[in-house]
């Protein structure tokens, strides 16, 4: 074979494994804080929502939710079936090494998602009327009106289907918190004011009803974006802390015989500190367990400035960052009894951004999102939408990852990374160690990172200074495989990118292998490949990498 041929089946086989030939190399240094944990996430952090609309939803003359809603969505599925079963629990083998216990990970999926949060509601929420006890008025489906809120009539969640979804709930393991009308009994004001008592009898027979069928509910949510200006629609918050006492009361008694009680939830809003500060202060201690917010921060999903705004860590940082300190604060002053979750964020409103929302320059936003709500004890964060509009969230292995990887405890850090370089660190799930997520919004620069754990350099970043091919692309090749050849001194890393280098591809790659459903329609296994711990790591441009460093000694995480 002639040297020209075999320097290009070797530079193919590189391309394969994720190394690109950047413009610039830039060395950086992470430095872990390891003896405490900054913040602490909930166990099942990832939370998908299910929505109420129906096919006549539309925006942007694009009609894309289909038969996705709660009252269509078909759940005997096989294709939504086999989707949902990647989210599961980690397996791991066990190895021991001066005497300390370690595991390799296994991500082989077992036959239901275990423990996926899945909150229903949205929009339409506050419209529907739940088909059980003495109804006041017709329960009907949703129709198209020009008197109702966001175009649509009053609509109805009949039983038989509630069953149904029950049943679906059960054989998947999902916990359920369900949204409730908030506007039950109440009447329409001036503007997008409603006024009058709330009529909680729908929601206690509705309750009552589950709680006979011994329906698992881990949570209700009261209305969906009635809170401050409000979305369509608005509640005062004098009358929102009074209906709060009285869902919490119906709660209590509903469930007096059950050994456990579901958490309150409230507003499903977007943040204001004034009215969420006076919530906490006329709902008085212990009556709501959860402050839940909203968060579209792109814009409208038909902005062309969405790709931008993505790709930009400064609009990134400055139009949540804020927000979530903010939250933070907010619990900490005025309700520290209580917990804060995003209890729906989908980026781009109005059903997402075609052809962005659901492709992998999306999964830049929304891993982001993830690092920086868990820096301030967000314990939960729910993505608009497991199916449905242009962010379904069915095809997003970035989530299955960090579910499978990233655990409860956040660690503090220190980099001299460029901002392109997002930086996130958890002790690992359910093992020893700790997981790094890094996300590269750079289009031209390729990062060799090293860590610390402040004493000792773990991991030492390659220099940049410039090096002969060879030695360059050795020292990222000679450790592929199973295992490295340290034994259990291995790291493994996960990096995706996008298939053919297309930031809007709906197929997404993991260390160069198209992730895309089996012949069967499996979920494909989601594989690291291993390095040794001395050789350096690579964040190629425009890629998110997760690095486990299972024998990093982390004391913060023991």
């Amino acid at each position: 074979m002639s040297y020209n041929v075999c320097f290009l089946v070797f530079l193919s086989c590189l391309l394969l494994l994720g190394v690109t030939f950047a413009t610039n190399m830039e060395q950086t240094t992470i430095v872990i804080d390891v003896t405490r944990q900054i913040a602490e996430i909930d166990e099942n952090f990832v939370c998908a929502t299910l929505d109420w609309w129906p096919p006549e939803k539309c925006n942007y003359d694009q009609c894309p939710w289909g038969y996705a809603s709660l009252i269509n969505l078909n759940l005997s599925s096989p294709l939504l079936a086999k989707a949902i079963q990647g989210l599961c629990n980690i397996y791991h083998k066990p190895y021991s090494h001066s005497n300390r216990l370690y595991a390799e990970t296994s991500l082989d999926c077992c036959l239901a998602f275990k423990t996926l949060r899945i909150r229903i509601g949205g929009s339409l929420q506050d419209q529907v009327i739940y088909d059980v006890g003495d109804l006041k008025t017709p329960c009907t489906q949703f129709k198209k009106s020009d008197d109702g809120l966001f175009g649509f009539s009053e609509g109805c969640l009949y039983m038989e289907r509630w069953d149904e979804l029950n049943r679906f709930f059960h054989a998947t393991g999902a916990i359920v918190t369900f949204g409730l009308n908030a506007l039950y009994g109440r009447e329409k004001l001036r503007g997008n004011a409603w006024g009058g008592e709330w009529d909680h009898t729908n929601t206690q027979d509705f309750m009552n009803y589950t709680v006979s069928k011994g329906y698992a509910i881990d949570s209700w949510e009261f209305g969906n974006e009635l809170s401050g200006s409000g979305i369509g629609a608005s509640v005062s918050v004098e009358l929102y802390g009074n209906d709060l006492i009285v869902l919490k009361d119906v709660i209590k008694n509903v469930y007096k015989s059950s050994r456990t009680k579901p958490l309150l939830l409230a507003p499903g809003g977007f943040y204001e500190e004034k009215w969420y500060s006076e919530l906490f202060r006329l709902s008085g201690p212990g009556v709501l367990d959860v402050m839940t917010h909203h968060i579209y921060n792109l814009g409208p999903g038909n902005d062309p400035k969405l790709v931008s705004r993505i790709l930009d860590p400064k609009y990134l940082s400055g139009s949540v960052t804020g927000l979530f300190k903010n939250v933070e604060r907010t619990i900490q002053e005025h309700g520290p009894w209580a917990s804060a979750w995003v209890g729906e964020a989908g980026g781009a409103f109005n059903s997402g951004g075609r052809e962005v929302s659901e492709t992998f320059i999306n999964s830049f936003w929304y891993l982001d999102q993830f690092g920086m709500s868990s820096m301030h004890n967000t314990k939960v964060y729910c993505r608009q939408a497991l199916v449905g509009g242009f962010y379904g969230l069915l095809e997003k292995e970035t989530a299955l990852l960090w579910h499978r990887l990233m655990g409860k405890g956040v660690l503090g850090i220190q980099t001299n990374a460029s901002e392109y370089l997002r930086t996130y660190v958890h002790c690992s799930k359910g093992r020893a160690g700790i997981t790094i997520l890094l996300i590269n919004l750079s289009k031209q620069t390729t990062f060799t990172v090293g860590v610390s754990n402040g004493v000792k350099v773990v991991l030492q970043a390659e220099s940049t200074k410039r090096r002969s091919f060879s030695e360059t692309t050795k020292s990222k090749v000679s450790w592929v495989g199973k295992k490295a050849s340290d034994g259990y001194l291995n790291r493994e890393e996960y990096h995706l990118s996008p298939k053919d280098g297309d930031l809007r591809s709906k197929i997404m790659m993991l260390n160069g292998n198209p992730l895309e459903p089996t012949v069967t329609g499996d979920i494909p296994k989601l594989e690291p490949v291993r390095y040794s711990v001395k050789s350096p790591v690579y964040i190629n441009p425009l890629t998110i990498s997760f690095i486990v460093l299972p024998t990093f000694d982390a004391p913060a995480c023991s």
